[in-house]
């Protein structure tokens, strides 16, 4: 069955190159990054792997932990993981999942076949801390993502918790928000700074720092 937003992100336990982990454990409170790439050894994953590590203190003052899959051994991924830290001058700490079974990526439905089945395509899933997928993502093989998006997404999914709004196109940290249509403008008046109005149903403003 497909994944979908709100559900409860599948449970396994699964050897990485950080040692064997429960998954639901290995979450704990915290928000995941959970994403696959095709293969060990080669360039694009080799520069995305390494753009995580880099992104290390982005990830942790969000509360976030990453975690990757490939359908490699793990002792493919131990031996890979010194080119990723020479080639992107960083050290990948974050737990990297062998599955070469592909238990897992067939759980979380990253073989596609059209992309060819013996490796897993480029998803990724952004779970909260109660283990709901929150966000789906799923570029091709030959496309690297853009990790700063990601961040983008998990500071407008926290911000949408925490302030009970929504964000508009391109919103980043620290702009205007969209305030919720279930509330007057009056209303919103009183909850948020800086309200405007362009439609009834579209105005923007800021949160509101205690």
């Amino acid at each position: 069955m497909t994944l979908m937003l709100g559900d409860v992100a599948p449970d396994f336990t699964t050897e990485t190159s950080a040692g064997e982990i429960s998954f639901h454990d290995w979450v704990g409170d915290s928000w995941v990054v959970f994403f696959s790439h095709p293969a060990d050894f080669t360039p694009v994953c080799t520069t995305e792997l390494g753009r995580v590590a880099q992104l290390s203190e982005e990830w942790a003052k969000r509360g976030v932990k990453p975690i990757a899959l490939s359908v490699d051994s793990n002792e493919e991924h131990i031996s890979w993981i010194p080119d990723i830290n020479s080639y992107n001058n960083t050290t990948v700490e974050y737990p990297i999942i062998a599955d070469p079974d592909k238990t897992v990526a067939e759980l979380y439905d990253m073989i596609h076949p059209n992309e060819g089945d013996t490796s897993s395509v480029r998803s990724v899933f952004v779970i909260d801390p109660f283990k709901k997928i929150r966000l789906t993502m799923t570029y091709p093989k030959s496309t690297g993502r853009n990790f700063d998006e990601i961040l983008r997404v998990i500071d407008a999914l926290q911000t949408a918790d925490r302030a009970e709004v929504a964000t508009p196109v391109d919103w980043k940290d620290g702009d205007k928000i969209i305030v919720p249509t279930g509330i007057t403008t009056a209303e919103a008046r009183e909850r948020f700074d800086d309200v405007e109005e362009a439609f009834p149903y579209l105005r923007t403003a800021r949160i509101r720092e205690n």
